[in-house]
């Protein structure tokens, strides 16, 4: 009987021994531990210092060496301006169907169209009664002379450049 004597007692230690190992396990993992230790930021090295992301809120922030001392600022969230913009727009929309759904408020409603005209749209070339020919309006003589001014400008400039060639090849032989 003793054989089985030592077995139990040898079992009672190896239970009270797991029993230490687990209580102790657990005052170890009770303990507050700092938040790099159990991966709240995580760390990237950038040129101006480190870039900081907080895994538990998903901010972002970069931490530069001012000095002596580390200072990091938060990264501006372009998904929190977008969904901010979002909610804005979806409320005048809102606002806008409640405004469309109570009646028409527009004031100065006529009900006939107003009739459409083209100014810069020309006349169009009048048709004989007898002949059904086609006339063509001849230019004005503003026209011509708008016309023979422009032309007489352009020969002046290309004689003037012409003699400035003349000038330049024979200065140069």
């Amino acid at each position: 009987m003793r054989p089985t004597k030592s077995s139990t007692t040898s079992w009672l230690a190896a239970l009270a021994l797991a029993a230490l190992v687990a209580i102790s396990g657990g005052l170890v993992a009770a303990q507050s531990t700092p938040d790099s230790d159990n991966g709240r930021y995580s760390m990237t090295p950038i040129p101006e210092g480190v870039l900081r992301l907080d895994t538990r809120t998903g901010t972002m922030s970069t931490c530069t060496k001012n000095g002596t001392d580390w200072a990091c600022y938060a990264v501006p969230d372009e998904r929190a301006a977008f969904d901010a913009e979002i909610g804005r727009l979806q409320a005048e929309v809102d606002k806008l169907k409640g405004q469309l759904a109570t009646g028409p408020t527009v004031s100065g409603k006529v009900d006939e169209a107003l009739p459409k005209s083209d100014p810069l749209k020309k006349a169009e070339p009048k048709v004989a009664d007898g002949d059904r020919k086609i006339e063509i309006p001849l230019p004005s003589d503003q026209d011509i002379d708008r016309v023979m001014s422009f032309l007489e400008k352009a020969w002046r400039r290309l004689i003037d450049m012409a003699s400035r060639v003349q000038k330049d090849v024979s200065g140069k032989i």
